[in-house]
């Protein structure tokens, strides 16, 4: 499955435009996310919504907007008055959320050796009513103690799982009329 989830800015105004069969709305913008590394410069991606999305796009979103867009990332084949093509990535939206206006744009470099855990962008926020990414840094609060085992969200009783072995069917060994060899190869 392709899917993708970005934390980006909006770098240029949404344009809507129509497609000329069926008038569906299409919203385009481009955004703009921190590179892997500090040193590396930010990318540019375009990003594309369609339907009831790109009239929301159009009329929400803004130059200078920070916005968590999901959706799925696709490759554009351009042909360059040069003679060469040139691939270009797009993300195709399916939802957005606007992130406050004192959220950060970041890099952030893994601490682990792990190669499991990919940099990716986060944000640092700096108030309480902002959308927060998952990997963003937080303060070390004290978390709850579970509660305990008996205790459950659901009205329901669950039986007691049985560790016990399945029984197993024996053959009965020797040859009667009653079981036939359903096999017409002679060995």
């Amino acid at each position: 499955m392709n899917s993708c989830v970005l934390m980006a800015q909006i770098i240029q105004d949404p344009e809507l435009r129509y497609t000329s069969d069926t008038q569906t709305p299409i919203a385009q913008m481009l955004v703009q996310f921190p590179g892997v590394k500090p040193e590396d410069p930010p990318n540019t991606l375009r990003v594309v919504g369609w339907g009831n999305l790109a009239q929301e796009i159009k009329d929400k979103y803004f130059v200078g907007d920070r916005v968590v867009i999901e959706g799925r990332l696709g490759m554009n084949t351009i042909d360059r008055p040069e003679g060469f093509k040139e691939k270009r990535a797009e993300l195709t939206a399916s939802r957005m959320y606007k992130l406050g206006p004192d959220t950060e744009l970041e890099a952030e470099m893994p601490t682990g050796t792990s190669t499991t855990n990919a940099p990716a962008p986060v944000s640092a926020t700096k108030s309480s009513n902002v959308v927060v990414p998952m990997r963003g840094r937080t303060s070390p609060t004290p978390m709850p103690d579970p509660s305990p085992v008996e205790e459950r969200d659901y009205p329901y009783s669950v039986p007691e799982p049985s560790f016990e072995p399945a029984p197993t069917q024996t053959s009965r060994s020797g040859s009667s009329e009653s079981q036939k060899d359903l096999d017409d190869i002679p060995f």
